[in-house]
């Protein structure tokens, strides 16, 4: 299972989302929470789970909301002089 990480999805944003991981307790914890929910929905799929699941739709749905919210505090962050 490959995990893909925020950085690799969003490489400009790369060096704004490892600042807020260190700066931002908050934005740390919303970052791990959005990892370990992939890996979670990446392991429901390779062991085929169907996708009209409500269970697994409620978790991408999830995951969607917070890979936004992630992305826009790193947008932010990036926009913002040092």
């Amino acid at each position: 299972m490959t995990m893909r990480t925020l950085e690799t999805e969003f490489p400009d944003l790369a060096d704004s989302i490892r600042h807020l991981v260190q700066d931002s307790i908050q934005y740390k914890s919303a970052h791990d929470d959005y990892h370990k929910l992939d890996k979670t929905i990446r392991g429901l799929e390779e062991r085929g789970v169907a996708t009209d699941d409500h269970h697994f739709r409620a978790l991408k749905t999830k995951r969607a909301r917070l890979k936004d919210q992630l992305y826009q505090q790193a947008q932010q962050a990036k926009e913002q002089p040092h």
